[in-house]
């Protein structure tokens, strides 16, 4: 089912590192184009509509959300997708969780937010949307909406809750290239790609049909992730409270996107969540916890019409 993510950015997507007050970010930033102009180098420029902050999930990176980006600039919207601290292509301490705690997480998505100098629509996939909705909860003001992309209220499923902790304990005594090893080797033949906790993109993955080609770029990617960020993250989704009353308070149009089904939050899970944040409810057919790489152009779709009816930022 899961595709796995291109690490080749379409034409007219911009990789560099963001500057923030809280330090360098790598980023991928696509610009919409001018009506009938395709999106290369070269393409004029149109106004968007409103700008895009899109936070990948644990093991992820800004990469799973590339094939949303020549989309959703057709429909007027500038997408920008970060690695976070610790994350594939923005560094971090290796040994030190301290920086990976989500409150640091959330500051850093703030600055992010601020460095782009616009109210932006904030969107977070799975790990993502939960230290998303921990920046709403510090400080909403520089977000026009917040998309939780197959992010659930709390910590994820007890079979993920495993999954994530074997990975920790191997974390903690062996190094990140022998546990990559150690994946592929336990990992059956339907289930060659390590993803996120129900995820197709790094290891724990509950997505027995994922199928995965790009095993070098992926290895790569695992191997520049840091230790600590993956221990403490990894923590973090086994942990999380509901915080979704304390998020109904903010007055902020919200929207809950989802495949149709989804091991690591449960789908109806999601429904009612959405009910509770009073938000609008996408779900993508056909998807699993990756409706950005499963079924981008849908997703996007979902994306955009509902930044549409948040109206231009």
């Amino acid at each position: 089912m899961s595709r796995p993510p291109t690490f080749v950015p379409p034409p007219g997507v911009r990789a560099y590192r963001l500057a923030t007050t809280r330090g360098e970010f790598a980023v991928l930033d696509a610009t919409p184009h001018a009506p009938q102009e395709p999106q290369t180098p070269h393409a004029p420029q149109a106004p968007p509509k409103g700008t895009a902050l899109l936070i990948p999930g644990f093991t992820g990176s800004k990469e799973d959300f590339i094939a949303l980006h020549e989309p959703l600039a057709a429909a007027g919207y500038r997408t920008v997708a970060v690695d976070g601290r610790g994350q594939y292509e923005t560094p971090g301490p290796p040994d030190d969780e301290s920086p990976y705690a989500q409150a640091e997480l959330a500051q850093d998505v703030l600055a992010q937010a601020a460095a782009l100098g616009t109210p932006v629509h904030l969107v977070g996939h799975s790990l993502g949307g939960q230290i998303a909705r921990a920046a709403v909860l510090l400080d909403p003001t520089p977000f026009s909406s917040l998309t939780l992309m197959s992010s659930g209220p709390a910590r994820i499923s007890a079979p993920q809750q495993q999954r994530v902790k074997l990975l920790r304990d191997a974390l903690a005594v062996m190094g990140m290239a022998d546990v990559w090893e150690a994946i592929q080797a336990m990992e059956a033949p339907a289930q060659t790609g390590p993803g996120d906790p129900g995820d197709s993109n790094g290891p724990g993955s509950g997505n027995l049909d994922a199928g995965l080609d790009d095993r070098a770029d992926l290895r790569r990617r695992w191997l520049a992730n840091s230790p600590a960020q993956l221990i403490a993250t990894g923590r973090q989704l086994c942990t999380e409270p509901d915080r979704v009353a304390e998020l109904a308070a903010v007055p902020l149009p919200m929207h809950v996107l989802s495949g149709a089904c989804d091991d690591a939050w449960p789908v109806p899970l999601l429904d009612d969540m959405a009910v509770r944040l009073q938000a609008r409810r996408s779900v993508v057919q056909g998807a699993e916890h990756s409706p950005n790489t499963d079924r981008p152009q849908e997703t996007a779709r979902a994306l955009a019409r509902f930044w549409d009816r948040c109206g231009p930022t």
